[in-house]
């Protein structure tokens, strides 16, 4: 009887054991959820202000949004930013930032409303604000983008997001969040080059214009029938092409940057021949028009002076004036590259 007892006992015991840990089991779940329902509505809400939908981040809220995989039941897309990289050129990011903030803001458009619209929130981090976050993800370089997944328990275990030269586009973003989060970002619309009310108003204008246009251009009274527009097109097009200029726009390169061992001192040439700041072609290009510019004044004007000694004295002027050009380009090479130019007598006058 009392071994019939005390095995009821230990049955009682062992049944208040596992309904202990089931409502805290239970308990535990409802806490996580309701903590992850507040942090969401946190998160909502500040995508509403934020500027296209990017919400910003730091350390602390990093950690209080990110921080914790039990019960998250959201993705964070990060967007990883540095503003004293903004002037290279190469890493283009500002405009990847764009690109990025566009694909975001595709994604809250066309999921809004809908409950895939609370999974997803895309971020940035400036490093001077987040240098902890960035060490702990092992952000090393940039660009970088990163999907905190619901079940990243490491932040530095999250997915890093390929960067290669077709991942520079809001169309290759939104490839990788839909990959990763299994949702649909929908269709990217860019913004078009040019509104409608201006389409109608450049409409508008030329056909305002083309009466007087026309009769200008049958009474050969146009800057086309100029000749002097046409001399200074050819310097143009030759200073163009001679300054580097299609180079510092396909490359987007600035005309000076600030010296990195001195914040509130510029840059205008760069040493090294990987790289040159707008400024500096701009200085060569002139230096090659002004020898070109001298060219044509002896040849073209300097035979018309009548006396011989101007004559002289204006060949002498201008061959110090290309000589000294000349220089300039010479020693700016030999500096930017390390190769200096020699000059050789031919053999047979040795």
């Amino acid at each position: 009887m009392a071994a019939a007892e005390e095995g009821d006992m230990r049955k009682i015991s062992l049944l208040m054991v596992v309904v202990v840990v089931v409502l805290l089991l239970v308990g535990d779940a409802v806490g996580n959820k309701e903590k992850d329902a507040e942090l969401v509505e946190e998160l909502m809400s500040m995508q509403e202000t934020a500027a296209g939908g990017v919400i910003h981040l730091d350390d602390a809220s990093l950690q209080r949004y990110a921080g914790r995989a039990k019960g998250r039941s959201y993705s964070l897309v990060i967007f990883f930013d540095a503003e004293q990289m903004k002037d290279n050129a190469d890493l283009r990011l500002g405009d990847l930032r764009q690109e990025f903030q566009l694909m975001a803001s595709t994604f809250i458009k066309n999921n809004r409303g809908r409950p895939s619209g609370r999974k997803v929130f895309f971020c940035d981090m400036e490093f001077k604000e987040s240098q902890a976050s960035y060490s702990m993800m092992g952000v090393n370089s940039l660009p970088h983008i990163r999907h905190v997944g619901p079940g990243n328990a490491k932040l530095k275990e999250s997915e890093l997001m390929p960067q290669d030269g077709s991942a520079r586009a809001a169309e290759s973003m939104a490839a990788f969040v839909e990959a990763k989060t299994k949702l649909s970002v929908g269709a990217i619309e860019r913004p078009p080059a040019v509104t409608r009310k201006q389409a109608v108003f450049i409409a508008a204008a030329l056909l305002a214009a083309a009466p007087f246009v026309v009769k200008q251009i049958a009474a050969g009274n146009t800057p086309v029938h100029e000749p002097k527009m046409w001399l200074a097109g050819a310097v143009f097009v030759y200073f163009f092409s001679v300054s580097g200029a299609m180079y510092n726009i396909i490359r987007k390169m600035p005309l000076f940057m600030a010296d990195r061992n001195d914040a509130s001192k510029v840059v205008f040439f760069f040493q090294g021949s990987g790289m040159q700041l707008g400024a500096e072609g701009f200085a060569v290009g002139f230096l090659y028009t002004l020898v070109g510019l001298l060219l044509a004044f002896v040849t073209h004007v300097v035979p018309h002076v009548r006396s011989q000694n101007v004559q002289r004295l204006l060949m002498l002027v201008a061959m110090t004036l290309s000589f000294w050009a000349v220089k300039k380009v010479i020693s700016l090479d030999n500096w930017k590259t390390g190769y200096a130019i020699h000059g050789f007598w031919p053999s047979a006058w040795n």
